[in-house]
């Protein structure tokens, strides 16, 4: 009995311990803010059906595809068949670079994009696909849905008519693959890269010849010489487009895409006449999309490395140059965000979360998920 009464004294203790309940000296740290706002929503829900399109940018030869069609199944399975997304690669009903104007107008009620793409019509769009020497995908996700990144996104998609959600978040992009050798600043003045958005005035800024040349025609460009490196997308992505067949190295890191998220948009006169557990079903779809994609893509990227490494050189940058292209880029920038208020806005709320971040990400180094062998041997950062 007497041991019976002290192992249950130890499992009470244990318990007060992990609950907290009369331990706490202040009160509770946080709170979850969704819960006060639909603690009492009485959800409106409907038994009619819904049959949408979704277009897009991507071939079905590329990953991107594969995150609109996941959604679209999760939107249907978790809608027991109300809601049907039914997804388009482009040019099955209009060209690649029409759906963002085609869903803005009606004529389609989904879309699936990297904003980036539609710089043209406001600089901010490219804050919410990707920055240089900007959020990586953890802060993405912070900032979007805990720091209002997400209510500054649907303004700017809103001016268009446009509902928006986060659409996948695949990680850092590789860099260069090159034909050339770059680990100095000065191995990049007068390189021929193909990249595009910001990257590419970066580069022309540091004295490298940027254009911005189609994915399909890479790899002959790179092959007939017009190009000496490119740049794309991930390891997993780049690893079917065969450059590693016509360049040498893969230069890294990829300092222009610390992340890259991509979004879903729907046209609001569409979205407005759905049933609030349907817009909730929209919502929740695109939040597992957005944690499956990571953990999907970077899965691939693995093996996809890997694969790199037997055919071509990776080569690292060497810190200067790194420090750089910070320098560069953040000059860039700064020029924009005077010609631009409301990417100032945007860039300058990501800026600050990385501000914020910086203690517990400096407090929380040494113990990066290396293999055990590696870090007993001394590797403990990335």
């Amino acid at each position: 009995m007497a041991k019976f009464i002290k192992t249950t004294g130890l499992v009470m203790l244990c318990l007060l311990l992990l609950c907290g309940t009369t331990l706490a000296k202040r009160e509770k740290f946080g709170a979850d803010k969704r819960h006060e706002k639909v603690a009492k929503l009485k959800v409106d829900t409907s038994d009619k059906k819904h049959r949408w399109k979704m277009v897009m940018p991507w071939s079905k030869g590329l990953l991107f595809y594969d995150l609109a069609v996941h959604f679209c199944d999760t939107v249907r399975l978790a809608s027991g068949g109300r809601l049907i997304i039914k997804p388009f690669s482009a040019g099955e009903l209009i060209p690649a670079m029409e759906c963002f104007d085609a869903v803005a107008k009606g004529s389609f009620e989904a879309g699936h994009d990297w904003p980036g793409y539609w710089q043209g019509k406001d600089q901010a769009f490219t804050a919410f696909a990707s920055v240089p020497y900007g959020l990586d995908s953890e802060l993405y996700n912070i900032w979007l849905y805990e720091r209002e990144g997400l209510e500054m996104m649907q303004e700017l998609y809103g001016q268009y008519g446009l509902f928006v959600l986060p659409g996948g978040q695949v990680g850092q992009e590789l860099g260069l693959a090159s034909n050339r050798r770059a680990e100095k600043i000065e191995d990049f003045k007068g390189l021929k890269v193909r990249t595009a958005g910001w990257y590419m005035e970066i580069l022309n800024n540091l004295g490298a010849s940027a254009v911005a040349t189609p994915g399909g025609e890479i790899y002959l460009s790179l092959q007939t010489g017009v190009l000496d490196a490119a740049e794309f997308s991930s390891p997993a992505v780049n690893w079917p487009m065969g450059f590693d067949e016509v360049t040498k190295y893969a230069i890294q890191p990829g300092v222009h895409q610390p992340a890259c998220q991509f979004s879903f948009f729907f046209n609001k006169d569409a979205y407005d006449k759905l049933s609030d557990d349907l817009k909730w079903i929209l919502d929740t779809a695109a939040k597992e999309t957005q944690l499956w994609s990571y953990s999907w893509i970077n899965n691939l990227n693995a093996d996809a490395i890997r694969r790199f490494k037997d055919k071509i050189e990776i080569v690292r940058m060497d810190d200067e140059a790194i420090v750089e292209f910070a320098k560069t880029s953040h000059l860039y920038l700064e020029e924009l965000k005077k010609q631009h208020a409301f990417l100032k806005k945007v860039l300058d709320s990501q800026e600050a979360l990385k501000v914020d971040f910086r203690d517990w990400r400096s407090s929380r180094r040494g113990v990066t998920p290396w293999p055990i062998e590696d870090v007993i041997a001394g590797k403990l950062y990335e």
